[in-house]
């Protein structure tokens, strides 16, 4: 597909999520008839496990805080048989993490693992030493407590590791949980929100398991490690009993290379309220929603008592060429079973939130970013080098390009941004909210508007890389300090271990 092709289906709106650029091809449902990769051809599914939220002991005066348990387990995840995962206070994946913003919050995270690892707020506004990138390595035995202040409208949001070289291996494990950010605004409007019941996390992952059940590495051909088996909340073959006719989605694709095109198997439409940095405007009515690895989106979809429909992902127009992408598989996700007799939900709002949006005028800077092969600007990632210096208090454009025939995304540590133009047209209107991941097509220039806020670390850095892992894990990421008007960059340490 050339470039005036695929901008066409851009300013269309075809599609939803990561960007209209991909777009979820709107297929008969009798297509996925017959054997599809992952697919539960004896109808048969399980219950879809839902993530409990995690604890926390809040004290007079200190900050809320939570405990999570880096740790390695045994899990029975397909019939076949057990295989080693890590998860987090469990076997894999880890509860969901729920904070309000202007709560302060500490988090201890201990690592019993055998290796060093992290945890990155992956969409938090952080300050740098709190960001649990590749400078905030925990140690074997070591516990990582760090505290901030939640400064951000409602989202939903999700953790990982993010050690330098090892980001796919450790994600592709087990370890990813939500993070829900609440506000008063968001509280105020009448959507969806009893958590496990009508306002549910669905983490969609890839894997790949062998005759005996174990868990095994692909080939990195593309974006990376693609696998034949669809779980959600870690449950291959996941089925969901909905009890009120309107159920809220939250989408996180937690996959280490695989792009998803979500829609229902009757083509029905829903309400796209969010996406990774909060809610839209006003809901957007749509029958498709495409994300890369590491977005998010909020959906509301209304159900019939008694009837079953199945959630899945379609094929999708990524613009690349090439194997290895995973664009023309078909999978069942995820199938919702409405009870009979169904709780009634008010209709989803018409207006949801102010959306005010950043102009370009306002930019101070403007940079530029080429994505290509293993690099950033013809740059390996280096955690020793410091890419860019930003000036707080300022707003810049970054200009993002990828280069290559091959699918990558980009994503910023620390700051939403906005998408000013997509090869030099206005974003459809799903993309017109606040982002942190973005894809980025072969051959099509993307200009994003960010405004740098909080603390200023002329020593500890931001990441800003491909969020396809094994991208990012062999180079393609770079590193930017926040510094105070007229404050230097300094020389930053190799990695803070954090150690007992």
């Amino acid at each position: 597909m050339d470039r005036r092709a695929l901008l066409k289906l851009t300013v269309a709106g075809l599609g939803a999520g990561a960007t209209a650029l991909l777009s979820g091809c709107a297929e008969d449902s009798t297509a996925a008839d017959g054997p599809q990769p992952g697919r539960d051809s004896a109808g048969d599914r399980n219950r879809l496990h839902v993530p409990p939220l995690v604890e926390s002991s809040p004290g007079a005066g200190q900050p809320r805080t939570f405990d999570l348990i880096v740790q390695a387990g045994r899990s029975a995840i397909v019939p076949a048989g057990e295989t080693d995962t890590w998860g987090y206070n469990g076997t894999q994946l880890g509860p969901t993490l729920r904070v309000r913003r202007g709560e302060q919050v500490r988090v201890n995270v201990r690592n019993t693992l055998g290796e060093a690892t992290s945890v990155h707020w992956h969409g938090m506004h952080v300050p740098a030493t709190a960001d649990g990138g590749p400078h905030q390595s925990i140690d074997p035995g070591a516990t990582w407590s760090p505290v901030w202040t939640v400064d951000q409208p409602a989202a939903t949001l999700w953790y990982h590791p993010h050690p330098h070289g090892q980001t796919e291996a450790h994600v592709y494990r087990g370890l990813s949980g939500m993070l829900i950010v609440d506000d008063d605004d968001e509280a105020r409007l009448a959507l969806p929100r009893t958590y496990g019941v009508d306002d549910i996390p669905v983490i969609v992952q890839d894997k790949t398991f062998d005759e005996t059940g174990r868990l095994i590495d692909t080939t990195h051909v593309g974006t990376g490690m693609l696998g034949d088996t669809i779980l959600v909340n870690g449950t291959a073959g996941a089925q969901f009993t909905a009890t009120s006719d309107r159920v809220r989605m939250r989408l996180l694709n937690a996959s280490t290379a695989r792009s998803y095109a979500f829609g229902f198997a009757d083509d029905r439409e829903f309400d796209l309220i969010a996406t990774d940095g909060g809610l839209l405007a006003a809901p957007l009515r749509t029958a498709r929603i495409t994300l890369t690895p590491g977005e998010r989106a909020e959906i509301i979809v209304s159900l019939t008592g008694g009837e079953q429909v199945m959630f899945r992902s379609y094929p999708q127009d990524l613009g690349a060429s090439g194997a290895g992408t995973g664009a023309d598989d078909m999978f069942d996700v995820l199938r919702l079973d409405a009870a009979a007799g169904l709780r009634s939900s008010p209709p989803t709002p018409d207006r949801l939130t102010r959306l005010d949006r950043l102009p370009a005028s306002a930019a101070r800077t403007t940079r530029r970013f080429e994505i290509n092969l293993d690099r950033i600007n013809d740059e390996k990632m280096d955690m020793s080098r410091v890419d860019q210096v930003v000036t707080m208090n300022t707003t810049e454009i970054w200009e993002v390009a990828n280069t290559t025939r091959t699918p990558h995304n980009f994503h910023v540590h620390g700051v939403r941004f906005q998408i000013l133009t997509i090869d030099g047209q206005d974003p459809p209107a799903e993309l017109a909210g606040w982002k942190d991941t973005v894809y980025t097509p072969p051959g099509i220039p993307l200009r994003l508007i960010m405004r740098f806020t909080g603390s200023t670390d002329p020593v500890t850095p931001y990441m800003y890389h491909c969020h396809m892992l094994w991208h990012e894990d062999i180079g393609m990421m770079g590193q930017f300090v926040i510094v105070a008007p007229g404050e230097q960059a300094a020389t930053i340490p190799t990695a803070e271990h954090q150690h007992d």
